[in-house]
């Protein structure tokens, strides 16, 4: 009676064990598949986001590369290099030797002896300033805070308490257990550093201008010092990681199975099928899901650059016309004024005698001086700044044509390239057509004036 009982405990307990193992080898897989996704996600934004001009940055998600720029920099804690950010932190080494209880198998109590150890920060900061990021067209103000940063490794040094670093940088009193050994790290964006900006930009509130700043709502905030390249490629090797991880941990689970309960050889192989095939089974859900909204977004983002394209269009054709008025009332402004100023001349170099009008004391001499001197000519000024805008507005269009094309491209690209090309078709996504001045451009303004 005694033998069935524990035959029945032991094959409840196995039964159990590998119910356990195969539930918690598929979790721990779904989540490494989720993870592989996120990273799969990021690097398709990256790959489908166009880099823009800081010239001809519009509101919404944006892409940049340029070089860090301010007139205030900070100065960093440990190198002491000219910075728009640094971080660092302090860490000190400890060991401890513990010593404590336990009951062995056959119930008796034990004593052992082991050595802890392990690092412990000790001190450290961040800080950051809004800077500028400038490239071949301008500079675009970027408001750091919130953003994923990724700096170059400006500092990395493990000293001992000889060393003036010690404590001449860290802390003046040493942790509990220390090993006198300490580690000083510390990562910045240089001054003039070359950088990779994904954010959202905004319109600022002092100056008509855009910004790069945090929005809850933008799927990424980033600023890096490593190239788009370098990037991408990371979140791919990710992606494998926890893809082949978390396959690795559904067929963890099943051998577990295997091994605790022992199955014929006819249905070995069934929970295999049955976990592996559902792993790919959810791997193909997601990637179709990701994929799709990836180009209904790119798709998205062509529509938003045909209406940036169409936005300076019409800023040329209602701006131009009134800058134009504006110039041509200041011109005959000024046109008048001097022809009353010659005609007010001429009058003063008549005598009392010759115009029969009784002398005005004191308005001759005055008005004589005012005549010589020549009052100051704006209209030019006027002219210059017209013919600004206009060269402003002509490279806005310039800039919006520019970034249409290259979000088609990127598009169109998506659209022949396998897989994505058999989920296009099957979806109903159809390329788009470049932009060609011909096709596209409204009549330009012409600037005539009278003489």
């Amino acid at each position: 009676m005694d033998c069935c009982r524990k035959y029945h405990f032991t094959n409840m307990h196995s039964g159990i064990l590998s119910i356990l193992s195969v539930l918690l080898g598929s979790l721990f897989s779904i989540g490494c598949l989720i993870g592989a996704f996120v990273y799969f996600r990021r690097k398709r934004l990256i790959d489908d986001l166009p880099t823009s001009k800081t010239w001809g940055v519009f509101i919404g998600l944006t892409e940049l590369k340029g070089t860090a720029k301010t007139e205030t920099p900070l100065t960093s804690y440990l190198t002491g290099k000219q910075c728009v950010q640094y971080a660092w932190h302090i860490e000190e080494h400890w060991m401890r030797t513990v010593v404590e209880t336990y009951r062995d198998a056959q119930g008796h109590m034990q004593t052992r002896i082991r050595t802890e150890s392990g690092w412990k920060k000790v001190a450290g900061d961040d800080q950051s300033i809004p800077f500028y990021l400038q490239d071949d067209t301008g500079i675009i103000r970027i408001l750091p805070e919130k953003a994923s940063i990724h700096g170059i490794r400006t500092f990395d040094e493990t000293c001992s308490r000889d060393n003036p670093l010690y404590f001449g940088k860290g802390p003046s009193a040493e942790i509990a257990n220390s090993t006198h050994r300490r580690r000083f790290e510390e990562t910045a964006i240089p001054l003039d550093a070359m950088l990779y900006v994904l954010g959202q930009a905004r319109e600022r509130q002092d100056i008509i201008a855009a910004e790069i700043a945090y929005d809850k709502n933008a799927p990424m905030f980033m600023i890096s010092t490593n190239t788009e390249k370098q990037i991408s490629k990371s979140y791919g090797r990710w992606f494998w990681f926890w893809l082949v991880f978390g396959l690795i941990l559904a067929v963890a689970g099943i051998v577990v199975q295997d091994i605790v309960i022992r199955f014929d050889s006819a249905a070995r192989w069934q929970p295999y099928t049955v976990i592996i095939g559902g792993f790919f089974v959810i791997f193909g859900l997601s990637w179709l899901w990701i994929v799709y909204n990836s180009l209904v977004n790119l798709r998205h983002r062509v529509e938003q650059a045909w209406s940036q394209v169409d936005v300076q269009l019409k800023r040329r054709s209602d701006l131009i016309p009134n800058l134009i008025q504006v110039v041509e009332g200041y011109r005959s402004y000024e046109r008048d004024v001097q022809s009353l100023l010659v005609a007010l001349r001429g009058q003063a170099a008549i005598t009392p005698e010759q115009s029969g009008v009784p002398e005005m004391k004191g308005f001759s001499p005055s008005l004589h001086a005012v005549v010589e001197r020549y009052p100051e000519l704006k209209a030019n000024e006027s002219f210059l700044k017209l013919q600004q805008a206009l060269t402003d507005t002509e490279q806005r269009i310039a800039l919006a044509r520019d970034y249409f094309n290259e979000v088609v491209t990127f598009y169109n690209t998506r659209l022949e390239i396998i897989p994505d090309r058999f989920l296009a078709t099957i979806t109903g996504f159809h390329p788009r057509s470049l932009m060609s001045t011909a096709e596209f451009e409204r009549a330009p303004v012409q600037v005539h004036f009278q003489s």
